[in-house]
């Protein structure tokens, strides 16, 4: 696994979140909706299920407590880039939920992550876009921006601010510029 994602882990990690019972008794986080009972492995269900909310993931366990590391990677990285209001269904719970929606995507694996209704895939190809930047820019097109932008700005601030603050004059050195370049 990639840097990125264990950065992503420990931030997470540190981040305080409150968790609630849900509907249909799993766990669940704030905006996090848990899945309901009944009809859940029909076509129309899973259509409605996918289309209702814009971020919707199938995960084994709850955002709370993934049962497997795939699933809590996907978590990870919604929690990353500051995703909280998603539904969240445990195709643990409901055996007709697990083999429907991997026959309603033609996908053989959990998790499964749609964005406003659309499959994207699982938890490879969400680490994917996660570290090629294409995540922030589809989160953008639904209208949830990227706590990641946020960091950046941050870091983009407090970089240029030591800046200015090691290009003065120094006693001992004279005066110098500090230059900062992409790697």
């Amino acid at each position: 696994m990639s840097g990125s994602l264990g950065r992503a882990a420990a931030a997470a990690a540190t981040a305080l979140l409150r968790w609630g019972r849900g509907v249909g008794g799993g766990l669940r986080g704030p905006g996090v909706r848990a899945a309901g009972s009944g009809g859940s492995g029909s076509s129309e269900h899973l259509d409605a299920l996918v289309k209702k909310d814009k971020v919707v993931v199938f995960l084994k366990g709850t955002p709370e407590q993934p049962q497997c590391g795939f699933s809590n990677a996907v978590v990870q990285i919604l929690r990353l880039h500051g995703v909280r209001d998603y539904a969240a269904y445990n195709v643990l719970d409901d055996p007709q939920l697990r083999q429907g929606i991997k026959d309603y995507s033609n996908w053989p694996t959990i998790p499964q992550v749609y964005l406003n209704g659309e499959f994207v895939g699982g938890c490879d190809i969400l680490l994917q876009m996660h570290q090629n930047g294409d995540l922030v820019e589809e989160l953008k097109k639904l209208g949830i921006r990227s706590a990641l932008l946020d960091e950046a700005k941050d870091q983009d601030s407090k970089l240029s601010e030591m800046a200015q603050f090691e290009s003065m004059h120094d006693p001992f050195c004279g005066n110098f510029t500090l230059s900062i370049q992409d790697a």
